[in-house]
C-alpha cells in the first residue's frame, strides 16, 4: 500500500540546477536579507494562501512534517522525529521531538500539535482555514500523551501525507489559543528558528535567531530581514547587491539583467504554469465545438522554446507538473485532446468545428493579468487564434481585477494559471471538479459528474499505477471536453548571493522557506 508515495519520493532530483556547497563547514552569524513581491494578507498561516505569507511566516514556526528540500518530494519530520502507518492506511502515529519551546519559553507537546490541526480541520467560529477540506477524511485527532500524535481517518487517503506537510499547518500554542482561537491574527509566536522583531508595513519585516530552537546549533544566522518590493526595485537591489534573493524566482531576461560575479542562480521546473479557460455559461462557449476548436488552434510545441527565451513559460505539459510521477510524457501528451503536433491538421479541424458552430467568424475578449509572462503569452494566443479566423482582443487587468472577474465570471475566456505547493494530483485536479463542488475554484463553471467520479475514485486509489491510470483518464476528459486546456509550465529561476548556503530549491515557491539550515560564508 501507498506505492504511488514510494513512485513519488523516486522523482530525479538531478532535474535541479543548483550550485555546488562550499566546503567549508557552516558558520554562524550574519542578517540574511531577502526580497519579496508583497505583503502578506494574514499573519494566521492556517487562513493563509499565499507566497508572502509564508516567506514572511515559515522562519518563526515549525510544522509537523515538511518536504525535504534536497530530496523533494521526500518528507521528513519538523517537530515529529517519526511515524508510523497502519496497514490499512487509516491511522498515523506521530512521536515528537522533546522538550520544545515556544517563544515565550512554554512547552510544545503534542496536545499543541492536535489543537492546531483541530483548528485547521474545523476552525473556530471568526477564524478562518483555507485547508479544512484536506482534513475531510480525518475522524479524531488524539493525544495519548505528550509527545504521540494518533491522526484516524476515516478513509485510507494518498495524499494524506502531503496535506500535513503544508507550509501552512503552523502549530500554535493551545494554551493561547484556549483564551483567543484568533491569536494568530494579532501576535507572530511559534517555535521556528526565528523570533518576530517588527513589521513596517511596505518596508521591512525582521526576525532574530531563536537561541532555544529545539534543533541544536540552529539555526546558523543571527537574523533575517525581508525588503517588500518588485519589478525594478527588487532587480536594482539584487544587482547591487542590496538584498541577497528573491524566492519566488525571475524571469529569463531578469536573470541577464542582474547577473554578476557576487550573484548566482538555482534553476528548476517549477509547480506554476498557464492554462485557459472558457466560461461555459457564456455563448458560444457552452459549445463544446468552439472550445475544441480554440485549444486545437494552439501551436504549443513550436512556440514553447521561443517563450522560453523571454518568459518563464518553458514547457508544454497537461495539468500536472511535467517530470511529475504522476504527469505524462511528451509522447503521451501528444496524444490527448487539442495536444497533437500536427498543426495544420489541428488549424483544419479547428476550422471545419467553428463553421460547424456558426462561429466561423467569431470574435471575443481575452483578460489576462498585468503581472508578466500573461500579457506576452495574450498576445501569442492572439496571432493563434487570428489563423483560424477568430478575432480577440486583449483586456489586461490588473490583479484584483483579474481576480474578481475569475471569482465572478464576468469574462469569457481567461488566461489562467494554476499552482500549488507540491505535486498531488489532489490538489492539481481538484479545481476541475463540477463548479457546485468547489465554487471558489472552478473558473470555466462546469457541472460534470463523470468528472467528478473519476477524481473521487482517484483521490481513494492506493496503487499507484491504478491511480496513475485515473489521473490519466480525468485529464484527457476534461481536455476533451475542454473546459480549461493546458498551456504551458514554468522554470524557476532563483537569484542567490554566492555567499549565502543551505538554501535548495524545489519546484514549489512555497517550500523551504524556514531559514534554518541557512548561512553566509564570509564572502
Amino acid at each position: 500500500m501507498f506505492r504511488h508515495l514510494l513512485a513519488g519520493l523516486a522523482f530525479a532530483a538531478a532535474t535541479f540546477i543548483a550550485p555546488a556547497m562550499a566546503q567549508e563547514q557552516p558558520r554562524r552569524g550574519g542578517e540574511f536579507i531577502f526580497a519579496v513581491g508583497g505583503e502578506p494578507d494574514t499573519t494566521d498561516c492556517h487562513a493563509a494562501t499565499n507566497f508572502a505569507v509564508v516567506h514572511h511566516l515559515a522562519p518563526h514556526y515549525s510544522t509537523l512534517v515538511k518536504f525535504n528540500t534536497q530530496k523533494y518530494p521526500e518528507i521528513m519530520g519538523d517537530v515529529a522525529k517519526s511515524w508510523a502507518v497502519s496497514p490499512d492506511g487509516k491511522t498515523y502515529t506521530f512521536k515528537l521531538v522533546q522538550p520544545i519551546k515556544f517563544h515565550d519559553g512554554s512547552a510544545l507537546t503534542a496536545r499543541d500539535v492536535k489543537a492546531s490541526f483541530e483548528r485547521i480541520k474545523t476552525p473556530p467560529q471568526g477564524a478562518r482555514s483555507a485547508r479544512r477540506d484536506h482534513f475531510a477524511d480525518v475522524a479524531s485527532i488524539d493525544a495519548p500523551d505528550a509527545e504521540t500524535v494518533v491522526f484516524k481517518l476515516n478513509n485510507a487517503n494518498p495524499a494524506f501525507m502531503t496535506y500535513l506537510a503544508a507550509p501552512f499547518n503552523c502549530i500554535y500554542s493551545a494554551a493561547k489559543l484556549a483564551v483567543d482561537p484568533r491569536y494568530p491574527e494579532k501576535e507572530v509566536m511559534g517555535s521556528g528558528p526565528f523570533v518576530f522583531v517588527e513589521r513596517v508595513r511596505g518596508s521591512h519585516w525582521v526576525g532574530k535567531r531563536f537561541d532555544g530552537y529545539f534543533r541544536q546549533g540552529h539555526p546558523y544566522l543571527d537574523g533575517f530581514r525581508t525588503a517588500t518590493m518588485s519589478g525594478a526595485a527588487m532587480l536594482n537591489a539584487i544587482q547591487g547587491g542590496q538584498v541577497m534573493a528573491e524566492f519566488r524566482g525571475i524571469s529569463p531576461n531578469e536573470k541577464a539583467r542582474v547577473a554578476n560575479p557576487k550573484l548566482t542562480f538555482q534553476e528548476t521546473s517549477w509547480l506554476s504554469g498557464l492554462i485557459l479557460s472558457f466560461n461555459i455559461e457564456k455563448k458560444p462557449f457552452d459549445d463544446v465545438r468552439v472550445r475544441r476548436a480554440l485549444s486545437l488552434a494552439l501551436d504549443r510545441w513550436n512556440a514553447a522554446p521561443a517563450l522560453a527565451r523571454v518568459s518563464q513559460a518553458k514547457e508544454v505539459g497537461s495539468l500536472l507538473r511535467p517530470g511529475y510521477a504522476y504527469a505524462p510524457t511528451a509522447a503521451e501528451l501528444a496524444t490527448y485532446p487539442g495536444m497533437g503536433r500536427d498543426v495544420a491538421r489541428n488549424r483544419a479541424e479547428a476550422k471545419r468545428l467553428l463553421a460547424e458552430a456558426g462561429q466561423s467568424n467569431l470574435k471575443f475578449e481575452l483578460i489576462s493579468m498585468s503581472l508578466p509572462p500573461f500579457p506576452t503569452v495574450a498576445v501569442w494566443l492572439i496571432d493563434q487564434w487570428r489563423q483560424i479566423g477568430v478575432t480577440v482582443e486583449q483586456r489586461v487587468a490588473e490583479r484584483a481585477t483579474y481576480f474578481g472577474s475569475r471569482t465572478s465570471g464576468a469574462f469569457e475566456v481567461m488566461l489562467d494559471f494554476t499552482t500549488e505547493f507540491a505535486d498531488e494530483p489532489n490538489f492539481q485536479l481538484r479545481r476541475f471538479i463540477s463548479f457546485d463542488r468547489v465554487p471558489g475554484f472552478n473558473v470555466s463553471r462546469h457541472l460534470d459528474r463523470q468528472l467528478d467520479e473519476i477524481f473521487d475514485k482517484q483521490e481513494r486509489e492506493t496503487d499507484f499505477n491504478k491511480r496513475k491510470a485515473l489521473v490519466r483518464d480525468f485529464q484527457i476528459q476534461l481536455m476533451d471536453l475542454a473546459y480549461t486546456v493546458p498551456l504551458f509550465w514554468f522554470e524557476r529561476i532563483v537569484p542567490i548571493a554566492k555567499n549565502v548556503h543551505g538554501w535548495h530549491i524545489t519546484p514549489s515557491h512555497l517550500l523551504g522557506q524556514d531559514l534554518g539550515d541557512v548561512w553566509m560564508s564570509a564572502n
